[in-house]
């Protein structure tokens, strides 16, 4: 339940109102920007509310129980804050937005109407429209742990334990040459082995692209070492960019074994039969070898 200040209260009863609609969003790395649609900027809460004209908000819906509400709020890009080529980087991806209703001539008087995460986002060549989850959307995501060969963790968070800050899984580089808008050659990986980061991360940190991270499909060694991306930076990459590669598992158990030393916190099932295990059907006359031919 909304609790509204003695202050705000009497000038909503006045008749005669000074309101204004003003959102935070907090990306994951706690990089926090704000906009209202008043046509000057406010300021409450440490934040700096833009004013951001062509900015509007749905209508929001609150209901009982645990269905999920959602409103969308539509803007134009702004090239000091939102970029098209950071919502294709994923930066804005889960950040937390926060809708308050302020009074924009004493911004003391303000309320909280909706708190929720960003969810999709459509944009045009000078427009977005993006999605607010309420908080119930996390009650519809699957959670639990599934029963598979390879391992379900992340490598290098809690479970899976390995040491990804460790020189073994993790090397600095400079981009030499861009033979494809995929595919980057780098220097500084001469003491790694082919594949050693396939199914890694390259996370960029000097050029148009730094902070930039972007998964590695395929490293091929060589002089110099080529790395094969999933996709395309979003900004052009060129010689002499730097970024740190840190490597990369494909989640089978012999990977974690191997390469990792860390069998022991592997998080899949290795031994369960397979599929060819319910086709399979007895033969007449062969020896009972628990189900397993020879």
């Amino acid at each position: 339940m909304r609790t509204i200040s003695p202050a705000l209260q009497a000038h909503l009863d006045s008749g005669t109102t000074t309101l204004a609609t003003c959102w935070r969003l907090t990306r994951r790395d706690g990089t926090a920007f704000g906009f209202t649609d008043h046509d000057r900027s406010l300021v409450f809460d440490g934040t700096n509310f833009a004013a951001m004209t062509g900015g509007t908000l749905s209508a929001l819906e609150a209901s009982a129980g645990l269905s999920v509400d959602n409103a969308e709020i539509e803007g134009a890009f702004n090239a000091a804050a939102l970029t098209p080529a950071d919502l294709d980087a994923g930066r804005y991806d889960g950040a937390t937005l926060e809708v308050w209703r302020v009074n924009w001539q004493d911004t003391e008087q303000r309320l909280l109407l909706k708190t929720g995460t960003l969810g999709e986002v459509r944009r045009g060549s000078h427009s977005y429209t993006a999605e607010l989850r309420g908080l119930s959307a996390r009650l519809d995501e699957e959670t639990g742990r599934v029963y598979q060969h390879g391992c379900d963790a992340v490598l290098g968070d809690t479970r899976c334990g390995v040491d990804l800050a460790a020189p073994a899984y993790k090397s600095s580089a400079t981009v030499s040459a861009i033979p494809g808008q995929a595919e980057i050659s780098v220097t500084g990986l001469d003491a790694f082995a082919n594949g050693w980061f396939t199914h890694g991360l390259v996370t960029f940190t000097g050029g148009q692209n730094a902070g930039l991270r972007v998964p590695v499909r395929r490293h091929v060694a060589g002089t110099p070492h080529r790395l094969i991306l999933w996709q395309p930076p979003h900004r052009p990459v060129a010689a002499g960019d730097t970024l740190i590669l840190t490597a990369g598992c494909d989640r089978r158990f012999a990977t974690c074994r191997n390469k990792f030393a860390n069998g022991l916190n592997f998080r899949g099932m290795p031994h369960i039969p397979g599929n060819d295990f319910v086709t399979r059907y007895p033969v007449s006359g062969e020896p009972n070898t628990g189900g397993k031919r020879s």
